[in-house]
């Protein structure tokens, strides 16, 4: 597997790789989030030319995951990562955020962080357990994560518990 920034003309592979990850959510009682819109085309494009938008792609160079980061408060920001579920329990997603926390350091950044579901098993327990991550108490969380965090309680993600999570370096 190939981590990588990708090509403009990959970007609507992203939007399938999304709605194919978010199908699993629907198992679990959470339909909306798997019937939420993945990130539009010209939103991927912005995310794409500012060399913020990164793939996971497979021997034959196709898109099998995705990543988009943001800097929030000083640090890399991970707004959003899909693994196809034809790769997922392969180590693809780890293996991006990985690459995205090394991409971080060589960046002089102190960390990563990302938002997620508190209680779903391949959300915060799994960034906790495998990823090197740790939930944030309230203290901490900065004014950037504050504002992502009141963006996704207006579009009606707080109906799940939800959690700010810091990887350092």
């Amino acid at each position: 597997m190939i981590n990588r920034l990708a090509r403009r003309d990959e970007l609507p592979v992203l939007r399938d790789i999304e709605r194919a990850a978010g199908e699993c959510f629907r198992a679990i009682g959470m339909p909306e989030i798997a019937d939420d819109e993945p990130p539009s085309l010209p939103e991927l494009t912005h995310y794409q030319r500012a060399g913020r938008c990164w793939v996971v792609a497979d021997d034959g160079d196709w898109p099998v995951a995705y990543g988009l980061t943001d800097p929030v408060d000083g640090r890399l920001h991970i707004e959003q990562v899909s693994v196809h579920p034809d790769a997922a329990r392969r180590g693809v997603g780890r293996g991006l955020i990985d690459h995205l926390a090394e991409r971080a350091e060589a960046e002089g950044l102190p960390g990563v962080t990302l938002t997620t579901f508190a209680d779903v098993p391949w959300n915060a327990p799994y960034y906790a357990r495998r990823c090197g991550f740790r939930v944030l108490a309230d203290a901490e969380v900065t004014p950037g994560l504050r504002e992502i965090r009141r963006r996704e309680a207006e579009i009606g993600l707080d109906r799940w518990p939800r959690v700010c999570m810091l990887r350092e370096r």
